[in-house]
């Protein structure tokens, strides 16, 4: 198998992006395979929304699909405390910049803070739109270096948070797509996309289409 870098775009609170983690995190520790995670701020911002309880059921039967499909656990917990918090914002911004800040202070760990919240949220039911909590989540993993660059309101981190927000949705645009998950991968052969599907199955079947 020839090197390859292959993009993730994602948003932190993609419930699908959370049910790839396992095969991505597989695909990540191949010694001929680059992961660079591309966070695209699709639930970010403006892009954001307030919780109702249509939206919660909504994504609730999401859930449950995707823990059908690929084995990743969403609890109880995190339907009550999370998805049952009307009223509250669905706003990936906070946590797309916690990835930002450990991508310039530990970069070889972004994977890892990505798991992390993810694991917060869909599992231990926290809530990863509060900095308190996505600031612990940092300090649990050891990222101290991230979880202080982002309880300050820092210059450099927001232009560079923008940036690859930009470049991101460059991506999706070049390709002609809206959602995540989704890879853009890079070899000998030039770059092209192959979608995030590939993920929900077996890291062999995953290499087989990257590698088409």
């Amino acid at each position: 198998m020839t090197s390859m870098i292959v993009t993730y775009l994602l948003d932190p609170l993609c419930g699908w992006c959370y049910g790839a983690a396992p095969v991505l995190e597989q695909l990540a520790q191949q010694t001929n395979v680059t992961v660079k995670l591309s966070p695209t701020g699709l639930f970010a911002g403006e892009n954001g929304r307030t919780m109702n309880a249509a939206f919660a059921d909504y994504a609730w039967s999401n859930d449950v699909r995707i823990e059908k499909l690929t084995g990743q656990r969403f609890t109880e917990v995190y339907r009550s405390h999370v998805l049952g918090r009307l009223g509250k914002r669905f706003d990936s911004a906070l946590a797309t910049l916690a990835l930002t800040a450990v991508s310039l202070t530990d970069p070889l760990r972004e994977l890892d803070a990505l798991t992390q919240l993810q694991k917060a949220r869909y599992v231990d039911g926290r809530d990863i739109t509060d900095i308190a909590i996505v600031t612990a989540c940092l300090d649990e993993i050891g990222l101290d270096r991230a979880s202080v660059l982002l309880s300050r309101e820092d210059t450099e981190l927001n232009l560079v948070n923008q940036e690859r927000l930009r470049q991101s949705r460059l991506l999706l645009t070049t390709y002609g797509i809206a959602g995540v998950p989704n890879l853009v991968v890079t070899d000998q052969r030039g770059s092209r996309l192959v979608d995030g599907s590939v993920l929900f199955g077996s890291l062999k079947d995953a290499l087989s289409s990257l590698e088409q």
